[in-house]
């Protein structure tokens, strides 16, 4: 859907706010839906209860909670990590690693994102050595060789483009150096680490994904045994620290100005710190809303999850689309003064155009009661 391609309805009735997100009515809660995720038309009703409230919540349009960090295979390859989430235009997996991959890993399926939640060690990829550390985003542009050399234990999320690759968002009027500046998305060295590791004896597998298929070829050499790179494509690392989050004091702005990369389908955003709204009649908390175009993916990863209760980091929650939700009931007490002056959270969302199915991994670590943690709103 381009932009203006909707019905260009406009009204208002009974006792509403003329700014979304702001001044509401007294004694109401704010929903939007809207349309194209959160750059379509909306509308803004106020209700006089939570929209939360429910009493019982059946069938498959509940809300998921998976606790990531229960997983504890450590894998040697990406490939042998269970999928958590997936669709035809993205696939994500947790993977834990405790020591060096033995074998290379090539994903001829799409871009992939590695975000790292937990250690630290080294990246080697056919353009050298790149270290990376908790908090780092690694991209790797599809058809790229590498492996991880963890220096501690490593758990990583992954997020994959399928059949796609991955971009920066149009940052529009506030500029391409907004949220985070192109010059902080540091590439891979050819150092004398990476010339070390290139003369390791003996014989080099890697494993190849394609169409969910693993392939294994097999050299006498190490194959990552470039000398030299230049262009304009190449692995990158950015970490959560150097994003610098779009904020406003009179207005709540929606998720969508945190995205960090985009896709064809989906996007990937990331909430760092960042002050609270301070205008008296500014939302302070998420808004209830349904998102009808878009499923909601929140990984979260360090902090204070300020919006939800019981949630801790390494947990994922899994919104379909056409669901309603918002704030849990003690955060919704914070609606419009908040104790303390900024937020204290990094968490990484992945909104998909497409909905997503549940991979068996997610299923084992479930946490069922999830849907009840809205009660009592």
């Amino acid at each position: 859907m381009a932009k203006g391609d909707w019905i260009p309805v406009r009204g208002a009735q009974g006792d509403h706010s003329r700014q979304a997100h702001a001044d509401l009515p007294e004694g109401t809660y704010e929903r939007e839906m809207s349309k194209e995720g959160f750059f379509g038309p909306a509308a803004f009703l106020h209700h006089r209860r939570p929209p939360t409230g429910w009493t019982t919540f059946e069938g498959p349009l509940r809300p998921r909670a998976f606790d990531l960090a229960r997983l504890n295979a450590a894998d040697p390859s990406p490939w042998a990590a269970g999928v958590i989430l997936r669709n035809n235009a993205c696939e994500m997996r947790f993977w834990k690693l405790a020591e060096a991959m033995p074998a290379l890993a090539r994903n001829a399926d799409g871009d992939q994102l590695l975000f790292v939640h937990q250690g630290e060690g080294d990246l080697y990829s056919d353009f050298g050595r790149i270290a990376y550390e908790a908090g780092d985003y690694l991209y790797l542009p599809r058809g790229t060789m590498w492996r991880l050399r963890p220096a501690s234990p490593t758990a990583v999320l992954m997020i994959e483009a399928t059949n796609a690759h991955y971009k920066l968002p149009d940052k529009g009027l506030m500029g391409g150096h907004a949220l985070f500046d192109p010059a902080l998305l540091d590439t891979p060295v050819m150092d004398a680490a990476f010339r070390a590791h290139q003369e390791e004896p003996g014989e080099v597998r890697v494993d190849i994904k394609k169409r969910g298929q693993v392939s294994t070829v097999t050299y006498p050499y190490n194959p990552l045994d470039a000398v030299g790179w230049h262009g304009d494509l190449a692995p990158a690392r950015l970490n959560v620290r150097h994003i610098r989050p779009v904020i406003s004091h009179r207005y709540h702005l929606p998720p969508s100005v945190h995205s960090t990369f985009v896709s064809d389908r989906f996007v990937v955003c990331t909430f760092a710190p960042r002050p609270f709204e301070t205008d008296p009649g500014a939302l302070k908390i998420p808004f209830f809303h349904n998102n009808d175009d878009y499923d909601e993916v929140l990984f979260y990863h360090a902090g204070d999850f300020f919006s939800r209760d019981h949630i801790e980091a390494g947990m994922m929650t899994f919104h379909p689309s056409g669901f309603t939700h918002g704030p849990h009931p003690k955060a919704l007490k914070n609606m419009l003064t908040q104790p303390k002056p900024a937020t204290d959270e990094y968490a990484v969302m992945i909104d998909t155009r497409d909905p997503l199915d549940i991979g068996d991994a997610a299923s084992t670590v479930e946490n069922p009661a999830y849907v009840d943690s809205w009660k009592g709103a």
